[in-house]
This record gives C-alpha cells, structure tokens and sequence, in this order.
C-alpha cells in the first residue's frame, strides 16, 4: 500500500510539473503571436513568407544563388484533382476540422513516442499554413503551441477555401519555388489549371519534402504515395479509371496494381464507408464557401 502511494505521489507531482511547462509554453507563445494581423488575410494576399526569408538566408549562409519563383492565382484556376490530391495527401479532414486534428495529433505523437523521434507529422493545412507564413522551421519549445494558436485564429478569421487558396500558393515545392502555379510551370511547363491527373497527383506526393523529392523523377518512396493518392482518388470518382492508369505508368489494358489495404484505412476503420466521404462524382473541394462544412476524407496513412 505505502508503494503504491508513493508511486500516486511521484505520478501527480510529474504531472504537475508537465502541466505548469506546458502553461508557461503556451503563455509564451500566445504572447508571441498575438501582434500577428490573420484577418488582414482575408482581404489581402500575402508577401514574402518566414519560410522564403529562411530560404533566402540558407543561400546567403552557403554563398549559394537563390532565385525565387511565386505566381499568384486564384484557387478556381487551380485544376481540380490538384486540390483534391492536396487535400488526400495532407489533411483529410481538412473541411470538418476547426484547424487541428486530435486524432491525428493522438497517432502522430504515439507513432513519435514509440520510435522515440518525429516519424510522422500531425498538421493540418492550417496549420502547415501558419508556419509557412510566420514561424519557418526554426524549432524552439513554444513554436507547436505557436502553430496551433495561429490555426485556430485562421480558421476563425477565414473561410475554409481561402485558407487552401493561401496554403496552395505559399507552399514550398523545390529550390526556390513557392506556389501551385510556380511549381506547374517549373516541373511540368504548364499553369496550375492545365495541370493533367498525373502531374497534380505526384505535386502533391512530394509535399513530405519537396527539396529532397522530385515530382519529375519520383523515387520508390514518392512512386507509393502516387499509388496510394491516385488509389484514393479513383475510388472517389475524382479521377477515371483512364486517369489511374496513366498516373501509375500502365497501359490501357494492364491490370492495376492491388494496394494493401492496411496502408488506406484508419486503423479503427471497418470496411463500411466512412461517414461523410464524399460520393462517387462529388467535388473534394466545395465549389462555394457555404458548402465547406460539407466534405470530409479518410487519410492517407504515410508516414512523414
């Protein structure tokens, strides 16, 4: 009795002490933030983000050229099955969520504890968005907190499709090269509308880490994402079976790879579909700002 008391009172005082670290972080980071204008957003497109500025200072560090490639467009001029592959590969719960994920946060932080280092990322695009905007990579004990408290803002401040637009045209896909548009004409020579299912289906595959991975050349890794996204898609009716094929690299006549199924569903999934899963011919992304609410995706269980 008197061990397991002591081992009560050891367990709460660690608790406390977990709960008092994790006020103060979080203090600190509303207190960074708070000068930060996210309704400005709503009306105005952003400059040059934290992220490119970093970028910027990495080629000055290294004595390396940077050139920088960002084209504007509009969400609606963006093809649709890139916004849809976006959407699998990164947040499949993007249009139900209110800018953080607590099932996946839950995975992310399990997967991170049990292989004891990040393995797997837990952001939304929300919150993918914040930190390109204004947080960059730097990694200090409150910047989580300063990601998450800025998602939350955004999500409050913005609609769903703004949000997305403003994720699509800041996000890095290579040297130098930020936005959709940017990324279409450096890799494949077309604008972000003029994008064909295969060449939207690997942008969106490389988004893990688009320095390192090319959606030109993808490597094994980046070819298994394309088959669990193109897999994904063509169940949705996103895509036609004509699509899938191409994206995979077959010809019309040759049958599809199988893909295991382990690696699709969640883990607490049954076979049943998911509740809110958009139907066979239905848009991944709402076509007006009042149907935001209404889709919802299962997610693609690879690991950053």
């Amino acid at each position: 009795m008197r061990r397991l008391l002591a081992w009560l009172s050891v367990t709460l005082r660690v608790l406390a002490v977990l709960l008092a670290i994790g006020t103060l972080l979080g203090l600190i980071a509303l207190i960074r933030v708070a000068p930060i204008d996210v309704r400005g957003l709503a009306r105005k497109d952003p400059g040059r983000s934290a992220l490119m500025r970093e970028r910027e200072r990495e080629a000055l560090d290294e004595r390396k050229p940077y050139v920088e490639r960002r084209h504007w467009v509009a969400l609606e001029h963006v093809a649709a099955t890139l916004r849809g592959a976006v959407l699998v590969a990164e947040d499949d719960k993007f249009f139900t969520h209110d800018g953080l994920d607590w099932n996946e946060i839950r995975r992310s932080a399990a997967k991170d504890i049990q292989s004891r280092h990040i393995v797997r990322g837990g952001s939304t695009i929300t919150q993918q968005l914040a930190k390109n905007l204004w947080l960059g990579s730097e990694r200090t004990p409150w910047r989580k907190f300063e990601e998450m408290i800025l998602a939350v803002r955004l999500e409050r401040a913005l609609t769903k499709r703004r949000i997305l637009e403003l994720y699509l045209n800041t996000i890095e896909w290579g040297d130098g090269i930020y936005g959709v548009d940017a990324a279409a004409q450096h890799w494949f020579g077309v604008g972000a509308g003029a994008l064909d299912a295969s060449q939207a289906i690997r942008l969106a595959a490389v988004i893990i880490n688009p320095r390192r991975f090319s959606p030109a050349a993808p490597d094994a890794r980046i070819e298994r994402r394309v088959r669990l996204i193109a897999q994904r898609l063509r169940r949705r009716g996103a895509i036609s079976e004509q699509e899938y094929r191409v994206a995979l690299g077959l010809p019309p006549e040759a049958e599809a790879p199988a893909v295991d199924s382990t690696l699709i569903a969640r883990p607490e999934s049954t076979a049943a579909p998911l509740e809110g899963e958009p139907q066979v011919g239905e848009p991944l992304v709402p076509e007006t700002p009042a149907a935001d609410s209404a889709v919802a995706a299962d997610s693609l269980e690879v690991p950053r």
